[in-house]
């Protein structure tokens, strides 16, 4: 993040892309200032021109805008800033000012999960197993990742697709309660990735494709 825009000619357009979903968000503009308190704050900041001021992104909606990495274009003068939102980031309520249609991604589990966690909705099947503990969400997950499998031996190809979501929720849920992230197994699937076929024999002390 020590990259620098130009700001010679004035204000710099500064797009917000979701980390996880890859969606893009909104459209804002920054000066030299409220870049700086982006930096230092790790959420966004903008320069209003409708108020003539600076403004945090968030600042009445509480739904702020974590930044997680920012790039440059060619030209240094656009901004695009990676973020991890708290909550809708349109004012009208919609996730994105653009209202897009985004291909849903399986890390978008982690997303809507860690959301569902700190939401006031107590009627969230996500906070009641959370609440419940790590002994009823794996009881849970076993019993899902079962039916996966009857449905695979009935050769049910709708019931298996919906089995499937049911398991990959539910592992998404048990993850959330053990502290372990996507990224984290990630790295480890990248890393068997890099080690299969860089060995001519087998070493039964490495797992690889």
């Amino acid at each position: 993040m020590a990259l620098k825009p130009d700001f010679s000619k004035g204000l710099v357009p500064a797009i917000l892309q979701d980390n996880q979903t890859k969606q893009v968000l909104m459209l804002g503009y920054m000066n030299e200032e409220a870049y700086e308190l982006t930096l230092r704050d790790k959420v966004c900041w903008f320069y209003s021109r409708s108020k003539g001021r600076l403004w945090k992104k968030g600042e009445s909606s509480k739904n702020y805008q974590h930044v997680e990495d920012i790039r440059l274009d060619c030209d240094q003068d656009t901004i695009l800033v990676m973020v991890t939102p708290d909550g809708p980031t349109c004012h009208t309520g919609n996730t994105s000012c653009f209202n897009t249609e985004v291909p849903f991604f399986v890390d978008s589990l982690e997303q809507i999960v860690t959301s569902r966690v700190n939401s006031d909705d107590e009627k969230s099947y996500t906070q009641y197993l959370l609440k419940s503990g790590v002994e009823k969400i794996t009881k849970k997950f076993g019993e899902e990742a079962f039916e996966v499998v009857i449905a695979a031996m009935k050769k049910d190809k709708a019931e298996l697709t919906n089995e499937t979501a049911d398991v990959l929720y539910h592992l998404f849920v048990l993850l959330n309660a053990c502290g372990v992230s996507i990224s984290e197994v990630k790295a480890v699937l990248q890393s068997r990735h890099q080690k299969s076929g860089n060995f001519k024999g087998e070493r039964k002390d490495i797992k690889k494709w």
